[in-house]
């Protein structure tokens, strides 16, 4: 198995990867920002596994902390996972949103998973494994849903864990994006709409790893948990790439061209 590191491990969604790997068998390796909310995760976790789980400190918006993970991912050797998952969003339409916190999104959600996974790629390309989770959104396909910022952001995630797979996926390097919906986290209280962790419709936190982790086993690329009908992802993906092979074109598309008398 060797070991998972799980960013945002502090609460939520990376906290439940966190104890539900380390029942897979993996030891540990988590960041967060809160150092007191981490150790308390680690010390349950171990407590209940028997795992080895050690914390690391960090808030990955600020570039010293980000080269630290990115260094302890270039570094060690039984690394075998990563969980891209920190990262936070908002329920603001664009005019009411301060630019300066949409700035931090896209460090958070955008910079950071992007050079994490540029950390550890190299190293699993070497050993001939290694596994890359990337936490997306919805958002990702809906950008209509919530804040824009939030959904470029986890679009970003979604195109860039689709590259990752194309480039490594015959290198033994395994790749996934996981899409939740509405999860019953923390998540809706720092975006500015508390009150829907508590709704019905709101997935349980739980219930949504596990189910990233069964489209894991069973070999997703796209791991969407709220949605019912799989196959329209498969349509989906399939329009998606039947309209992106049929772009090398030399001229316009003819809605496009004004015949000149």
């Amino acid at each position: 198995m060797g070991t998972a590191l799980v960013t945002g491990a502090s609460s939520g969604i990376g906290a439940i990867y966190a104890d539900r790997l380390a029942k897979r068998g993996y030891d540990l390796i988590l960041v967060a920002r809160n150092a007191d909310r981490l150790q308390a995760v680690a010390k349950r976790i171990s407590d209940e596994t028997s795992r080895a789980v050690n914390v690391l400190a960090a808030d990955l918006s600020d570039r010293d902390d980000l080269f630290r993970v990115e260094q302890v991912l270039r570094d060690n050797a039984s690394i075998t996972m990563l969980v891209n998952n920190a990262g936070f969003g908002g329920v603001t339409p664009l005019l009411n949103s301060d630019v300066e916190r949409m700035e931090l999104m896209v460090d958070l959600n955008v910079t950071a998973p992007m050079r994490l996974a540029y950390a550890a790629a190299p190293a699993f390309v070497v050993r001939g494994a290694g596994t890359i989770i990337n936490i997306s959104s919805i958002v990702a396909i809906g950008p209509e849903i919530l804040n824009g910022v939030y959904g470029g952001t986890k679009a970003f995630v979604l195109a860039f864990t689709q590259s990752l797979q194309h480039e490594l996926a015959d290198k033994g390097v395994r790749i996934q994006a996981v899409l939740p919906g509405g999860t019953a986290t923390e998540f809706w209280g720092i975006a500015g709409a508390g009150d829907y962790a508590n709704s019905p419709l709101a997935m349980p936190v739980e219930r949504m790893v596990d189910a990233a982790l069964a489209g894991l086993d069973l070999g997703e690329v796209v791991t969407i948990p709220p949605l019912q009908d799989g196959a329209l992802w498969d349509e989906y993906e399939a329009l998606r790439r039947r309209i992106a092979g049929d772009l090398a074109h030399a001229r316009p598309g003819s809605r496009y061209v004004t015949e000149i008398a």
